[in-house]
């Protein structure tokens, strides 16, 4: 985080502009608009900055600045032409610890104004850190799109309920439940439709009649939380995702991911690593009962889908016994994520006509899959949980007729930024791996279709390529490595 964001209340307060041409009119403005007690400090301004002058909103000194122009000011803009101006104004606030904005010199800023929108009391803030200003107005114009101005109406009326329903509910968490049911309902869609008096006659009407505890029993969400990038989130994920009181989460998900939770949701990390299951499923199940019986809402996020590897059956078994609600989101599986990004489609009509998903996780100490049936041509195996059991894998396969020159690819960290893409042959596949150290999450592609990656491959952000133990040779093997 470059800089930490902080909205300022500046109603009557001093704040000084040093500058009076249309660029420091446009921070008159905004101020103006903040009721700041402004001071525009220019030996001559523009016609926008000495209409507000004439009207008195603000006050202008006719001459230039002199460093005890600073005295008493909450917030310092420096709006000129003049760089070594700037420069001198930066390290006076600096030194005397006055906040500063040096327009278009995010150097010379211990402040900088972000992309806005204006819903208030619903206001949010866009910054780049001052390095693509242009890309923080087209992100302010999208959420402008989304948000409509009736949502400041929406924010006024529960301002003006707060005081009620604080005394009406005795805890935080019964009153963040009653405004989630409200806010998403009726009453949001009155304001949104222009009648807000009847909103105010429906909310008064909740109110009355809400009772303060807390419901008896929560609700348990299975969320898929995707192959690791966020943006391939669905949007009821990221809803409940950011409604819950409490979110069990696996090693799998992504810490881009949950930094979309909600941000003082408790979190709590019921992860499993190869051969060290300190978080038994069985206590992740009773754990899912107990907090729903507390009335908690309760998101287990899960990477990838829930119901592909993920024993979210077997959550659910059990939240169904207990009585407990519940639903399941679908998320998009390591399978078809990493595949994706790797450029290599799990199923072509000239390659591969059918698609297996298959857990690579050994079972005392080897692997116990229907190895004649995974070794069919004209499929393509996605394996999970691959990674130890590798060199078992493709030897069995070669064993049961598949072909030892069959393409094959590792794919770790897929859809990641630090995404790596090994590819071989079940021939050369284990020794490249052991080669790179490669480490968990990976996701094991086998067949020809993998041969297409070196043609389809798109996901390469800095992308460069690491030669393979045995790169150039006929296999073809190589490793991309697609880091940031």
């Amino acid at each position: 985080m470059d800089y930490y964001p902080l909205f300022m209340d500046l109603r009557g307060r001093r704040v000084l502009v040093v500058g009076g041409g249309v660029v420091a009119a446009r921070k008159v403005a905004l101020l103006a608009r903040a009721d700041a007690a402004i001071t525009v400090i220019a030996p001559r301004v523009c016609r926008e900055v000495a209409a507000r002058r004439d009207a008195g909103e603000l006050a202008h000194v006719a001459r230039r600045f002199v460093d005890a122009d600073l005295e008493a000011s909450t917030l310092v803009v420096a709006a000129t032409d003049d760089r070594e101006l700037h420069v001198r104004i930066s390290r006076a606030c600096r030194a005397r610890g006055i906040p500063v904005n040096v327009v278009d010199d995010t150097p010379l800023c211990s402040a900088i104004t972000p992309a806005m929108i204006d819903r208030s009391p619903i206001q949010i803030a866009i910054s780049s850190g001052g390095v693509a200003p242009v890309l923080a107005r087209r992100l302010r114009a999208w959420i402008e799109a989304a948000i409509p101005p009736a949502y400041g109406r929406l924010a006024g009326l529960a301002a003006r309920f707060r005081g009620r329903v604080k005394s009406r509910f005795a805890s935080g968490d019964a009153r963040r439940r009653f405004w989630q049911r409200v806010l998403a309902g009726p009453v949001a869609d009155l304001v949104f439709s222009g009648r807000e008096s009847e909103a105010e006659r429906v909310l008064e009407r909740e109110i009355g009649r809400a009772a303060e505890e807390a419901p008896a029993v929560g609700d348990v969400a299975l969320v898929g939380a995707g192959p690791g990038d966020p943006d391939l989130l669905t949007f009821r994920a990221l809803r409940l995702m950011q409604e819950a009181d409490v979110v069990l989460h696996d090693r799998l998900v992504s810490e881009p991911v949950l930094d979309l939770c909600r941000r003082d949701a408790e979190r709590v990390y019921v992860g499993k690593r190869r051969s060290n299951h300190h978080v038994t499923q069985d206590r992740i199940n009773a754990e899912l009962i107990r907090r729903a019986r507390a009335g908690q809402r309760v998101v287990r996020l899960k990477g990838g889908d829930p119901f592909i590897f993920g024993r979210g059956g077997e959550e659910i078994g059990e939240l169904m016994a207990a009585g407990i609600p519940f639903q399941v989101v679908p998320g998009i599986t390591a399978a078809s994520g990493c595949a994706a990004y790797a450029g290599i489609p799990l199923t072509h009509r000239d390659h591969a006509q059918s698609v297996q998903f298959v857990t690579g996780h050994l079972r005392d100490g080897g692997l116990d899959l229907d190895w004649h049936n995974l070794a069919r041509a004209g499929q393509t195996l996605a394996v999970y949980m691959g990674l130890a059991g590798v060199r078992e894998l493709c030897t069995r396969l070669v064993d049961h007729g598949r072909g030892a020159d069959t393409p094959a690819a590792l794919v770790q960290q897929g859809t990641r930024p630090g995404q790596r893409v090994y590819v071989g042959t079940l021939d050369t596949l284990p020794g490249l791996i052991e080669h790179h150290d490669v480490q968990a999450p990976t996701l094991i592609i086998i067949g020809e279709v993998v041969q297409l990656h070196r043609r389809l491959q798109w996901f390469r952000p800095e992308s460069k390529v690491e030669a393979g133990a045995a790169a150039g040779d006929e296999s073809g093997v190589e490793a991309l490595a697609a880091a940031s």
